[in-house]
């Protein structure tokens, strides 16, 4: 996988993060609204978020998603490669897709517009089988998400440990590439009757 992609969408664009966007990110990832419901610890300073994009960031496909109105970084998302997969279920042609948004930019259908232009690269890039997305117990927006997008749910861990070190339970929902070619063709098919 490539980290030097850029993927454009309607409102977006998806791109690999810049030591420059430290303050934007801790803008975003210093509120207790978004890091613990997915897992992990708010952002304690800009040099902090500045550590966190040299670090976790700098992985192939983890992208800062860009609102193209403002060019400013709002959130985060990425494909996961097998390696780093936390589900069992799992395989090496598989992938897991992650995500957060500022509190700022919920219900505006951000997100889901993202996570669908990575299910394209997903599967009409890197050729990958089987798509899975998973949320912590009680993040309904994350769920809501996998919704959106066409995820089936899977199955649901307990006892699952987060970044924060506390049990929860999480729930997995997985797209195959059966699934996605099917809901590609019902939607250009639905495209055609208009």
């Amino acid at each position: 996988m490539s980290q030097h992609l850029t993927i454009e969408t309607e409102r977006l664009i998806l791109r690999p993060w810049e030591e420059g966007d430290a303050e934007a990110l801790f803008k975003y990832a210093s509120d207790p609204a978004i890091g613990p419901i997915a897992g992990w610890p708010p952002h304690t300073s800009v040099e902090n978020s500045l550590e966190i994009i040299r670090t976790v960031f700098s992985a192939p496909d983890v992208y800062a998603v860009v609102l193209k109105s403002t060019g400013e970084p709002i959130g985060c998302c990425g494909i996961m490669v097998s390696d780093s997969l936390h589900a069992d279920d799992m395989k090496c042609d598989e992938a897991e897709i992650g995500y957060w948004i500022g509190k700022a930019h919920w219900g505006q259908g951000l997100i889901p517009e993202a996570v669908r232009a990575l299910l394209a690269r997903c599967f009409n890039e890197l050729n990958l089988q089987a798509v899975w997305c998973g949320y912590y117990d009680g993040n309904l927006k994350s769920g809501r998400v996998c919704e959106k997008c066409g995820f089936r749910f899977h199955h649901t861990d307990t006892d699952v440990t987060s970044l924060l070190g506390d049990i929860r339970t999480e729930h997995f929902f997985v797209m195959t590439k059966e699934d996605y070619t099917a809901a590609m063709r019902s939607a250009a098919s639905d495209r055609t009757l208009r």
